[in-house]
């Protein structure tokens, strides 16, 4: 049974970091996409950060661009989150999630995903 647990939320102030991971088993993650997505507080759930397998190419929702690093190891079954300048409208519900058969940009914009993970909170508030 395919698995993706979060870990690394919490409160933060304003300016702060913090680092997101998402442990994947019951699949090889080798052979999919990996990728963040947030549901902030009366909004849908939307994509901030995807990466392929292999090379690893990267996709950033242009609000995170230059403050949000995605990674994966895949010799974990990993995938990372590292946040900083951390903004109040960061604030929600972060969840981890798998695709395959697409683009980072098209499983992030599209939510073209196949596992979901529980998410983890996160809160930017001073």
């Amino acid at each position: 049974q395919a698995l993706l647990v979060e870990s690394g939320g919490g409160v933060v102030q304003p300016g702060g970091s913090l680092t997101l991971s998402c442990a994947a088993s019951g699949f090889s993650s080798t052979n999919y996409l990996l990728g963040w997505f947030q549901k902030a507080p009366g909004l849908e759930r939307e994509g901030i950060s995807c990466i392929s397998g292999g090379v690893g190419v990267t996709y950033y929702r242009g609000s995170v661009k230059g403050r949000f690093t995605i990674t994966r190891d895949d010799t974990k079954n990993t995938v990372t989150l590292h946040m900083k300048n951390l903004k109040p409208d960061d604030t929600g519900v972060y969840y981890c999630a798998a695709g395959q058969f697409e683009t980072p940009e098209s499983m992030c914009v599209f939510l073209k995903t196949k596992f979901w993970g529980q998410g983890t909170q996160v809160t930017v508030s001073s």
